[in-house]
């Protein structure tokens, strides 16, 4: 039976009040078409949102020796949108249940102006290193975007399309960061590097226009509510922790090396501004768009399997561009690197697909079935990713310090990529022998909870996650 979509004004906005994507019915005659026009204005405003974030990706490009930034510094500086964006990335998990997902919406895109205008205000030469690091930091709301977006396109879809759905939306907002970064070269190519208030000219209109067409076009969900139970159940699951860790490997990869790439061509091969933003964007518009894929492989072929196997050629990507430091290659050192932003972007898609397919192992192994395995699936499931989004995003910030360490102790970046290197081989050891080794059918219910699906016991079948 269909279940009905009603939209009310309630609380100041648009809401629907019954949603039942499981239903392949509702899903037809009304589900996918709403879902659909909330994913392509959520892409919208995520996007923005992380082209905000990776501002200053884009800002030091700009910071010639009149601005009296050394190269430690602009690292640091980089790294504190990603600090911001991490932590931030919990409370807006929260908030779309509590304000809706519409509203929401309206208001995270609205907050980007703060940023923007902040930055306008103090990119010259004579500002304050202290005032810079200030103003980075607010480009962290940029990255809270991102989880409250996710967790928000979660409940519009059903648990089959998830890993497309979500790696669209995802994809969407991460190709916000190659977007500025090309914005900022055509900047620094036309006007020159001493009109970086050009770049925050082309998204303060921008950002106002996601805010209004959020408010035209999306829709609350009345069922999504904050389930303290829940998120306090999810961070007691070693599950969320364990995804995190590998989402530091797949997503912490993907922003970290999106805000340090210019940097670190600067620095290894003493690049010129210019030429440094010519190409920093490529490795981040290709993760981008290679995201979708990531979770439609993940939806055919089982997450798990996907994310082992890239941590793998993540891992000998690695080993490419360890070499090419060491040899001062460009041409194999940007062949190596930009493997990795493909690779991370594959990895992004194929690890959030993992974690509502994990849930629902559990609610299988449980003894549930059908809708109340799909419900507990949801609950723990979008619990978790807030925590995880947030603790993978903090993998930037690790990635940004570990280059500044690296370059102003050796001198190289040769040190950072080691230890990258290192971290994946630990990720793809992780994923095998939590989610494939020895897999095996769930257990059959008892009646009683079943304390054998943590890691530390006997697993559910978790190679279909």
């Amino acid at each position: 039976m269909t279940a009905p979509t009603t939209t009310a004004a309630r609380k100041g906005g648009r809401w629907i009040e019954q949603w039942d994507p499981e239903d392949e019915t509702f899903w037809r005659e009304q589900g996918e078409r709403i879902a659909t026009r909330n994913l392509a204005f959520s892409i919208l405003s995520e996007h923005i949102g992380f082209s905000i974030w990776s501002l200053w990706s884009v800002m030091v490009l700009f910071m010639g020796p009149e601005y009296g930034v050394d190269p430690a510094g602009k690292f640091f500086l980089v790294a504190m949108p990603t600090l911001v964006g991490g932590v931030l990335r919990v409370p807006y998990t929260f908030a779309v249940a509590r304000f809706g997902g519409r509203n929401w919406t309206i208001i995270s895109a609205g907050m980007l102006l703060v940023p923007a205008i902040a930055a306008a205000v103090v990119m010259e030469p004579g500002t304050s290193y202290s005032t810079f690091l200030v103003v980075a930091a607010l480009t962290g709301v940029g990255g809270g975007n991102f989880a409250s977006s996710m967790t928000n396109i979660n409940s519009f879809y059903p648990l089959r399309r998830k890993g497309w759905a979500l790696g669209l939306n995802a994809g969407g907002g991460n190709i916000g960061v190659p977007v500025i970064q090309l914005i900022g070269l055509l900047v620094i190519g036309t006007a020159g590097a001493a009109h970086p208030r050009l770049v925050l000219a082309v998204y303060l209109p921008l950002i106002v226009v996601a805010a209004v067409l959020s408010a035209l076009f999306m829709d609350n969900l009345a069922p999504v509510r904050n389930d303290g139970g829940a998120a306090r159940e999810a961070a007691r699951d070693a599950h969320t922790w364990i995804m995190s860790v590998l989402y530091i490997g797949t997503f912490g990869s993907f922003i970290g090396y999106s805000f340090a790439f210019g940097l670190v061509l600067q620095n290894q091969f003493d690049r010129t501004p210019l030429q440094a933003a010519s190409l920093t964007f490529i490795g981040p518009l290709l993760g981008s768009l290679i995201r979708p894929v990531g979770g439609r492989l993940a939806d055919t072929h089982g997450g798990a399997r996907i994310t082992l196997w890239n941590f793998a050629a993540m891992a000998a990507a690695t080993l490419v561009v360890v070499y090419a430091s060491a040899q001062k290659s460009l041409p194999v050192f940007l062949v190596g690197f930009i493997a990795l932003f493909v690779l991370s972007g594959l990895g992004n898609g194929s690890t959030f697909k993992m974690i509502p397919g994990i849930f629902q192992a559990k609610a299988v192994a449980r003894g549930l079935t059908g809708e109340e395995a799909a419900s507990y699936g949801r609950r723990l499931s979008g619990a978790s990713m807030g925590l995880i989004g947030a603790v993978g995003a903090l993998g930037g910030l690790g990635i940004n310090l570990a280059f500044r360490e690296s370059f102003l102790n050796a001198h190289s970046g040769t040190p950072a990529f080691v230890s990258f290197l290192g971290y994946y081989a630990l990720c793809s050891a992780i994923t095998w022998a939590v989610y494939l080794r020895g897999d095996r059918p769930a257990p059959a219910s008892t009646g009683q909870p079943d304390t054998r699906d943590q890691p530390s016991g006997r697993q559910p079948a978790y190679a279909d996650v």
